[in-house]
């Protein structure tokens, strides 16, 4: 099998996107399972702008109609709805993935950990983060240096930073999230995401690969 040693799989991502947080175990499996050649490489892709506007009804009824969606599709994920009442919601993840590059400023090893800890407050503890206090509590509770985090999630290389990625992921084609994309010399191939079973995305990566 022809397998070009340049070949990235670009994991793109939301940490408040539930359908990522769905998407956890299968990646796990994915990462442990990639054909060799492959370095998977996550990017963020910017679900929703910044806004303090309260989420509409609306909007709120979605979300919580997806969550349930999940939960019918796949019993494993976990969903804790009292952030609906417990929580004032704001369309805006933004805040949550420059705390994912913030974090990373730190050192590599604190950006999973950051990504679960969004996660875990948003779905299991009915936090919102959309809010930077529970940013910075957050990013106390995995190690990092507050102060240093508080200024970095605001700093504008930061928002920059955000920016290039959302933008590298929609010259990608991305619209929605989780998305893979295998990039092999200067070609991009959507790779189809399975929220069951890693067996189809490793078929189709090797097809693509060969």
């Amino acid at each position: 099998m022809g397998i070009e040693t340049d070949s990235t799989l670009f994991y793109i991502h939301d940490p408040m996107c539930s359908w990522c947080w769905a998407f956890r175990p299968v990646l796990a499996q994915l990462r442990e399972h990639l054909p060799p050649g492959v370095k998977l490489q996550k990017q963020l892709g910017g679900l929703a702008p910044d806004s303090d506007d309260p989420m509409p009804e609306e909007m709120q009824q979605t979300l919580q109609a997806t969550w349930n969606r999940i939960q019918e599709k796949l019993p494993e994920t976990r969903f804790n709805f009292g952030f609906w009442q417990q929580c004032k919601p704001r369309r805006s993840t933004y805040p949550a993935c420059r705390a994912v590059i913030a974090a990373g400023i730190q050192g590599e090893a604190f950006v999973e950990p950051m990504i679960l800890a969004i996660q875990e407050a948003y779905y299991l503890h009915a936090q919102n983060p959309s809010d930077s206090k529970t940013l910075f509590q957050l990013a106390g509770n995995i190690g990092l240096d507050e102060q240093q985090f508080s200024e970095a999630l605001e700093a504008p290389a930061t928002h920059r930073l955000l920016e290039e990625e959302i933008e590298s992921s929609r010259t990608m084609g991305v619209r929605s999230f989780p998305a893979l994309i295998l990039q092999q010399g200067t070609g991009f191939w959507p790779i189809p995401v399975d929220y069951q079973n890693v067996g189809p995305i490793l078929e189709t990566l090797d097809m693509v690969l060969d």
